[in-house]
């Protein structure tokens, strides 16, 4: 138990909702979780799992099942988009132990995930939100959509980059920004000879492959477009081999594949930091609530898990003191939130400006060192 804090209410059940979850019920917290979706689904195709997220998910306890039902690599494999070879990189583990990188289904990770909420005991309630909050000095009361009322001693915002929480806490919140730039995934078959992410280069398209099971990988694209362009469904396999026309490699064969019937997730990227303080008495924001990030540094997940981990730190050292604890917990994630924010949105820029710029290389790996680092 962590003293003053007997029940906590945790709105949105996404990965950082159920990293928190996760992290509370292990500590003997009462837990409730609440999701907008009646269904509670995931929407995504594979997501990257870099080895500062695969450090976040050994100390919550998950690691082991990413491992057998996700895909772990420990390089990336540089190609021209002509799909000729320019560079074999390794990436080494950042901890003794630790795969280097990996990938996994965004519905397997959610099923991982959502089970262990469920077996630790926590209550999950769907198709329901939060409709008032009033936090003081000792506890949250919350009006539901449902017309329920309750008092916790303990409220965390982890429902999204379109936070209503945030809304009701912070009426003049930041707003989520349209950085000018697409990201495509979609579904294939792994190559046979797939033994490493790979990464195209030397086109205005940026590209890459994951593994994200053993018989899957995902294949990305990013691209400028800076009328926010709408695509319906159906129009999608089009576009999406136009944006892959002229690469070679696993690049151009995963192309060739793509129709009507394939597994497509399309989605112009945005990009939001909420300026500290992230707290309003005894409730507080975490995740994409307060650091929505882009894709370019497949770091999203990772520091969302972070959140929930550290959160419970300060909860433990500051007890019974929860706003304080609430408090020392922005503090130490506010600049590494940050980082991932500015960073991610100023590749993506860079991107767009200069197709073949270098730059993009030194800041991905100043920025991969840089989250390798403790948290």
């Amino acid at each position: 138990m962590i003293e003053g804090l007997d029940r906590a209410l945790i709105v949105g059940g996404g990965i950082g909702g159920m990293a928190t979850a996760i992290r509370l019920r292990q500590e003997g917290v009462a837990v409730e979780l609440i999701d907008l979706d009646p269904e509670w689904r995931v929407y995504g195709a594979g997501i990257t799992i870099t080895g500062a997220t695969l450090r976040a998910y050994r100390r919550l306890g998950l690691l082991d099942r990413i491992k057998a039902e996700g895909a772990i690599t420990n390089g990336t494999r540089i190609r021209h988009f002509s799909g000729a070879i320019v560079a074999e990189m390794d990436e080494p583990a950042i901890e003794e132990g630790l795969p280097a990188t990996g990938g996994i289904l965004r519905p397997v990770l959610h099923r991982i995930m959502s089970e262990e909420v469920r077996r630790l005991g926590a209550t999950v309630r769907l198709g329901v939100t939060v409709d008032a909050i009033e936090s003081d000095a000792e506890g949250v009361d919350v009006t539901f959509s449902d017309g329920r009322r309750d008092r916790f001693d303990l409220l965390v915002g982890a429902d999204g980059i379109y936070s209503k929480v945030r809304s009701l806490l912070f009426p003049q919140a930041v707003q989520p920004r349209y950085t000018g730039q697409a990201a495509w995934r979609v579904l294939a078959q792994r190559p046979a000879d797939f033994d490493k992410g790979e990464f195209y280069v030397g086109h205005k398209n940026t590209v890459g492959i994951t593994a994200c099971s053993p018989s899957e990988v995902y294949l990305f694209v990013l691209n400028a477009d800076p009328a926010r362009t709408r695509i319906e469904p159906h129009e999608q396999p089009a576009i999406l081999r136009s944006l892959l026309e002229g690469f070679g490699g696993n690049a151009g064969a995963i192309r060739d594949t793509i129709d009507d019937t394939s597994s497509i997730v399309y989605r112009p990227l945005e990009a939001a930091l909420q300026p500290a303080p992230w707290h309003v008495g005894r409730s507080v924001l975490i995740g994409d609530a307060v650091h929505a990030t882009t894709p370019h540094l497949a770091s999203g997940a990772g520091i969302s898990v972070e959140d929930a981990l550290v959160l419970v730190e300060e909860l433990k050292k500051a007890a019974p003191s929860i706003e304080a604890a609430l408090a020392a917990f922005t503090e130490r994630r506010f600049e590494r939130c940050r980082f991932v924010v500015e960073t991610s949105v100023a590749i993506g820029e860079r991107q767009m400006q200069d197709h073949f710029s270098p730059e993009v290389g030194a800041m991905l790996g100043k920025a991969l060192h840089h989250l390798a680092e403790e948290f």
